[in-house]
Parts: C-alpha cells; structure tokens; sequence
C-alpha cells in the first residue's frame, strides 16, 4: 500500500502557508490529505486523528500551526509516526515563538522541525522518508535533484553571458 502525508493544520487560516508542501508532495506523486485540528480548541479531534492515521494508510504527518505550536506534540503524542513541525509565522514574533515551541519538545517525544513558514521544505521531507521504502518515490526524488542542478547550470550560463556581453 502506497503511504500517504498527512497535513493537519490549527487554523482553517494556515491553508495558504500549507500549499507548498501540498504542492511538493503532489508533483512527486505522494497522496497527501489535509485537515484542520487544533491542539488546543480541539484537543480530542487532535489525539483522534493522530491516533488514527497508522490505519489510514499515512506513512508521514505534516503539523501546521503558529503561536505555541502545540499540534506538533500532541500529534507526536498521539501515534508513533514521523511528525514534522512546521512553524507558521502568526503574532508579533513572526514565527519564532512556533519555532522555538516545535524544537523544544521533551525527551521521548520527538519531531522534526523545518523553518518558519517552510512547507515546501516539510513536503520534501516527508517524501524522503517515504521514499527510504518506496523505490518509485525515490527515483523521482533523484529526477527532481537533477532537474535542480540543471537549473543551476543553466542559470549560471545566462548569468556568465549576461556578463561577457557587458565587458
């Protein structure tokens, strides 16, 4: 069975800072599903849907959210799955509070964590440790590096000309 991410997010408002995961994870052809829970407006949605996610088919849990960052711990808490952090930049602090909150769980309860406000990078990640067990997946991880790098060339190309015709 093909694992899925799954994306929960605090607040219906974190969907637009949650795309680019989405995005991420859809162009290399990963199912992923989005939902809103909230560690603490909704603390038994959270716990029932983390502890569900196992027999769903989810192989990933991507934990969107700002201000405490709760949801990454609780989802942590709740089922033995790899769950990212994702800070979102909410509030004065401008992400760091979510940030620092995700990177501080205690001892036995791990989570990753990426930058505030870096879905893509969480789609990345979840698709790499996805792909640790599904060939296809990484092939195309391998595909996407590589298209990278040709894009650096080539940008570096047009950055050399733009250069030579200037002297």
């Amino acid at each position: 069975m093909k694992k899925s991410v799954l994306v929960v997010m605090g607040s219906e408002n974190d969907l637009p800072r949650v795309r680019p995961a989405v995005k991420a994870l859809e162009d290399l052809g990963v199912p992923v599903r989005v939902t809103v829970a909230s560690a603490h407006r909704s603390p038994e949605r959270a716990a029932q849907v983390a502890r569900a996610a196992m027999d769903q088919g989810v192989g990933v849990v991507i934990a969107a959210a700002g201000g405490a960052h709760h949801l990454g711990g609780a989802m942590a808490a709740n089922t033995l799955l790899p769950v990212i952090a994702l800070p979102i930049a909410v509030g004065t602090l401008g992400g760091l509070d979510a940030l620092l909150s995700a990177v501080q769980m205690p001892g036995g309860v791990p989570i990753a964590s990426v930058g505030v406000d870096g879905a893509k990078n969480a789609g990345l990640v979840a698709a790499r440790i996805l792909a640790v067990s599904d060939e296809a997946l990484m092939a195309r991880l391998v595909a996407r590096r590589e298209a990278e790098r040709r894009g650096v060339e080539e940008s570096d190309a047009r950055v050399q000309q733009s250069l030579s015709q200037k002297a």
